[in-house]
């Protein structure tokens, strides 16, 4: 009884900062670090070690059961230089190319790149859909073209039934292939590749056409072909999940301080505006005032005007200096 007095009069007598750092310490703890998020969603997995690339050397952390284990503080270093370079692309108003064709990441990278408005490639690439740009976007032109036509009234009536069903059916193929980058109206600055092995198509049109390229890159690939390599497991659904929307909310916070730019300025040029127009008018009054000052002031010194026909016009009748004529 003695000693649980003690215990209670002990913590009694400490001061309020000392509840207030340990419950910050608590609530820390309680927040996992990005590095405890990665290891749980299993990024630091890799291939066999037999089906490794040595380039790879340097992000591997060591080897368990024949299995490369990715260093993760390599991973969480490389994540964030390649967020913050997205978060200025994004910013300067360019558009970032998500391409994901693999089953496991087609889902995850089209929610992603919606949720931030940008193009993305997830069912398959078609060769030239960057170095032939014209061509494919004349593609597109034609399925926005069988949309209209089909959603409108009057046109869908003057079709068959056979006419409507197959222009359906053409919509519903180039939909599926160029549905990601219908509102695409230029080339995109960078591109975000899930297993540059699988999509080296896109990354060799991208190299071609000197465009930035972000790339998960695991222990069985090059990560020189890329700009900014991630190493990450690039199989794990969870594992592209993490990177893709860590990736996601760097490219939103871009778009917010763009925005907010946008905002700062018209409200400047506002500003402006009404300045320019509060000393043009204020111009225009003194001009004025001065104005009526001088009228006044040459209206008072005007001389009499002379008016005909009055007293000092000479009478018809009366002597002048010579007088009458006789």
């Amino acid at each position: 009884m003695t000693v649980l007095f003690i215990f209670l009069s002990t913590i009694i007598c400490q001061p309020s900062s000392f509840y207030y750092n340990n419950l910050i310490e608590i609530q820390m703890e309680q927040v996992p670090s990005l590095q405890q998020q990665l290891l749980d969603a299993g990024v630091h997995f890799g291939h066999l070690k037999k089906k490794w690339n040595p380039k790879m050397l340097p992000y591997i952390f060591a080897e368990k059961k024949g299995i490369h284990i990715i260093d993760l503080n390599k991973t969480v270093d490389h994540l964030q230089e390649a967020a913050a370079a997205m978060k200025q692309i994004a910013k300067s108003g360019k558009k970032i190319m998500f391409v994901a064709t693999k089953k496991q990441a087609k889902e995850i990278v089209s929610e992603c790149a919606n949720r931030v408005n940008m193009p993305f490639a997830t069912e398959r690439w078609l060769g030239g859909m960057l170095t032939n740009f014209n061509t494919v976007r004349k593609s597109v032109k034609k399925m926005q073209s069988i949309d209209k036509m089909l959603s409108e009234t009057g046109a869908a009536e003057n079709l068959t039934k056979k006419e409507r069903l197959t222009l359906s059916r053409d919509k519903d193929k180039m939909e599926k292939v160029l549905g990601g980058i219908a509102q695409l109206g230029r080339l995109p600055a960078a591109l975000f590749i899930v297993d540059i092995g699988h999509e080296h198509i896109a990354l060799a049109e991208a190299k071609r056409l000197g465009i930035t390229t972000f790339g998960m890159v695991d222990t069985n690939c090059d990560p020189n072909k890329v700009d900014f390599a991630i190493p990450a497991n690039d199989d794990a659904t969870k594992s592209i999940a993490i990177i893709t929307n860590y990736i996601t909310a760097a490219i939103a916070e871009g778009l917010q301080e763009r925005q907010q730019s946008k905002d700062e300025d018209v409200e400047e040029v506002d500003n402006e505006a009404e300045k320019k127009a509060a000393r043009l008018q204020a111009e225009a009054e003194a001009e004025s005032g001065r104005g009526r000052g001088e009228r006044a002031a040459h209206g008072t010194n005007q001389p009499k005007r002379r008016v005909p026909g009055g007293a000092s016009r000479r009478p018809a009748g009366g002597g002048g200096q010579g007088g009458p004529r006789r």
